[in-house]
């Protein structure tokens, strides 16, 4: 007489448990390592915008050029606020320097709200080949700044060009540098724009007060 299998045709061997256990590990790590990434995506391009000038994006600097070109570049500056009721304007709409010499410009700022506020500024430059060559020694883009209620602070930025902007084919015919701002809330993503965000070091400190 012969023998009557018994076993459920539906019920998975042990060999195809374990490969649909493995597989369900690799989806589970596949997932998680794209959450890692997706958090991590945000400073990794803040650095790769900083040291490429990638989008316009402007690096930090620790010294000046020893260098400085008989070129003048026109440097032109625009300010702008989104989501905060703060005004903020330049000192100076334009300033005139030599490529290698360093400029100072300064930019105040007004928390107009009953309480205290804080943002950052964002910023890129125009043309966007500049990015690689405008470079900051000061700046109070680098950090958040927590304002008061009607306060005013002025702040310093002190910036250069680097010479081998002269060198550059895609610079080098380029008279004029736009530095655009734009202050945003400090909470606000605005790492993958346009303006992109480059983390720096320190913030420049405020000159003045309310």
């Amino acid at each position: 007489m012969s023998s009557i299998d018994l076993s459920d045709p539906q019920r998975p061997t042990p060999d195809a448990a374990r490969r649909n256990v493995r597989l369900g590990l690799i989806c589970t790590g596949v997932f998680v390592g794209m959450i890692g990434l997706a958090y991590a995506s945000v400073p990794l391009y803040r650095a790769f915008c900083q040291v490429t000038g990638f989008g316009g994006t402007v690096s930090q600097a620790e010294a000046a050029p020893t260098t400085v070109l008989n070129k003048s570049l026109n440097i032109r500056f625009d300010t702008n606020v989104r989501n905060l009721p703060w005004s903020f304007e330049s000192q100076d709409v334009a300033q005139t320097l030599k490529i290698g010499e360093t400029g100072l410009a300064f930019f105040e700022v007004t928390n107009n709200s009953s309480v205290p506020m804080t943002g950052r500024a964002v910023y890129n430059v125009v043309p966007a080949a500049a990015g690689a060559y405008f470079r900051k020694l000061e700046c109070f883009c680098f950090n958040d700044q927590t304002i008061g209620p009607g306060e005013t602070i002025k702040f310093p930025m002190v910036y250069f060009v680097d010479p081998e902007y002269a060198e550059d084919f895609e610079t080098k015919n380029k008279a004029e540098i736009t530095l655009s701002y734009t202050y945003v809330p400090s909470d606000e993503d605005v790492a993958i724009s346009p303006l992109a965000d480059a983390s720096g070091k320190t913030a420049a400190s405020p000159l003045g007060g309310s």
